[in-house]
């Protein structure tokens, strides 16, 4: 049995290259390197952006993974998601300042070399790059949970697998057709909270579904208080809420790839922090209003709790394939980001050159596959520890999260600072408050950081970044990167 499911994962691994050959065509699978003038082609317009990183953001934690957060917090949960909002609308304030005047691939990575220096540049883009592996690594590791619930008898790794497949051809789809396709697979998460939250409104204010007696919102406060477990709960909790809002700085890394940045950017980064606002504390609260918060989670997903009161009998296969395209969905989204990411670094000469060529569409497609590549890991992980394998890696991706938050706060500090006062009064779309707001956003994540450092649950990824960031520096002055980038500075100091 063992050898067989080997035979068949190389079959699978071997499909993977045999699909993208026949989906692509000869010469978009065979990429030859292009010269310096190609560059990524803009066909994302703003409806794309704001669906993508929506998407990306609006992933099974919010399905699922919410019941743990309630279960720190209780009804307090609200207040945490309230906070890490304002947090993640200052940081996305913060970027869309430095994207807006200066639109490239690579976003903050381009940023950090420019402002930090380049080793900040180096160590942020190939930290963006390997947070988004190991997002989509759990995605994947979701997709092949959730394909379970109708094909109970198939190893679990085989549909994290057919993801990952499925999922790297979209991404070889010109930007445009991506774009379409990603929003539309937001589209569905989006419409299904949306319904949930009018449905769940329906029985807190006329009693549907409850034979016309109105639940009211007394379960906020009626089990233990609205801080059933103290200012405690909310801090315990703030590290799974931060990680829920993970993507929606993925606005940022579409910047070379949009049509009119300055009006797409604008609006999509405004746009974005309210509806996931929305969507995650309204959702939350009809949820809570509707149960006890100490029953959440005990009797299967909240969501389809709500749709079966109503009287859906299908509810559970729905939201198993609402969860299923949010996991894709997020997936997708993260493919797409390492790939610009690895195009980047390629471009700054902090990754294999061929990482930089582009397919006859104008996409990263090396970039993409060796993303991909490194995908299979997940893959491997669901074969040789299915039941832990979700645990483990999402534990880790929060700590690069903060990182490139911080990053983005720190790079637009400098960015500020380094222009001239005539100029910062031109700014187009400058960050509130500045600069209180950029320390009080620094000060929040460095608190983040300090809460996974204390509680046993969160330690792992403070041990697993450090040591990726120790294998990145090695590799750094190993491979004489620092020489070369100081004598390009010291070259275009002498041209300036």
């Amino acid at each position: 049995m063992q050898n067989k499911n080997v035979s068949v994962l190389f079959y699978f691994v071997k499909i993977l290259f045999i699909f993208l050959k026949l989906f692509l065509g000869e010469g978009e699978f065979f990429m030859k390197s292009n010269g310096p003038e190609k560059e990524l082609h803009r066909g994302l317009e703003e409806r794309h952006i704001t669906l993508m990183s929506l998407g990306a953001a609006i992933g099974v934690g919010l399905f699922l993974g919410s019941a743990s957060a309630i279960k720190m917090a209780g009804p307090a949960i609200l207040l945490a998601y309230a906070i890490g909002g304002a947090v993640m609308f200052l940081i996305m304030r913060a970027l869309g300042e430095m994207a807006i005047e200066n639109p490239v691939a690579g976003s903050f990575s381009r940023y950090a070399r420019n402002y930090l220096g380049p080793l900040a540049g180096y160590l942020t883009g190939w930290n963006y790059w390997f947070l988004w592996v190991v997002t989509c690594m759990a995605e994947i590791t979701a997709a092949g949970i959730y394909m379970q619930y109708w094909f109970p008898e198939t190893p679990q790794w085989i549909w994290a697998l057919a993801a990952l497949v499925i999922m790297t051809a979209v991404n070889f789809l010109a930007v445009k057709a991506y774009g379409e396709l990603e929003f539309w697979f937001a589209l569905i998460k989006i419409v299904t909270i949306v319904f949930m939250i009018l449905v769940g409104l329906g029985m807190i204010i006329f009693g549907l579904g409850n034979g016309g007696v109105a639940t009211g919102i007394s379960n906020l406060w009626k089990h233990g208080g609205f801080f059933p477990n103290g200012i405690t709960g909310v801090l315990m909790s703030l590290q799974m809420v931060m990680f829920a809002y993970l993507g929606i700085e993925m606005i940022g890394v579409t910047a070379g790839e949009v049509k009119n940045p300055q009006k797409s950017l604008t609006r999509a980064i405004d746009s974005v922090f309210w509806r996931i606002l929305i969507f995650y504390v309204g959702a939350l609260f009809v949820i809570m209003s509707i149960y006890p918060w100490t029953e959440i989670g005990q009797k299967g997903s909240p969501f389809v709790l709500t749709f079966e009161k109503i009287g859906i009998p299908a509810a559970a296969g729905i939201i198993n394939f609402v969860v299923l395209t949010a996991a894709l969905s997020s997936c997708n989204s993260g493919i797409f980001s390492t790939g610009r990411m690895l195009f980047n670094l390629a471009q700054q000469g902090e990754a294999p050159k061929k990482y930089a060529n582009l397919t006859k569409r104008g996409v990263p497609g090396t970039a993409i596959l060796a993303s991909a590549t490194a995908l299979l890991i997940g893959v491997g992980l669901n074969y040789v520890v299915p039941a832990k394998v979700f645990t483990w890696v999402t534990s880790i991706a929060t700590f690069g999260a903060v990182w490139t938050w911080a990053v983005i706060l720190l790079s637009q500090i400098r960015f500020r600072k380094s222009l001239s006062p005539d100029h910062q009064k031109q700014l187009k779309f400058k960050m509130p408050f500045f600069p209180y707001s950029s320390y009080i956003a620094l000060a929040f994540l460095t608190g983040v950081i300090g809460l996974m450092a204390y509680f046993p649950d969160t330690r792992i990824a403070l041990m697993v970044g450090p040591i990726w960031y120790a294998i990145l520096i090695a590799f750094y002055y190993g491979k004489g990167l620092h020489k070369r980038n100081q004598e390009t500075t010291a070259k275009n100091t002498k041209v300036s």
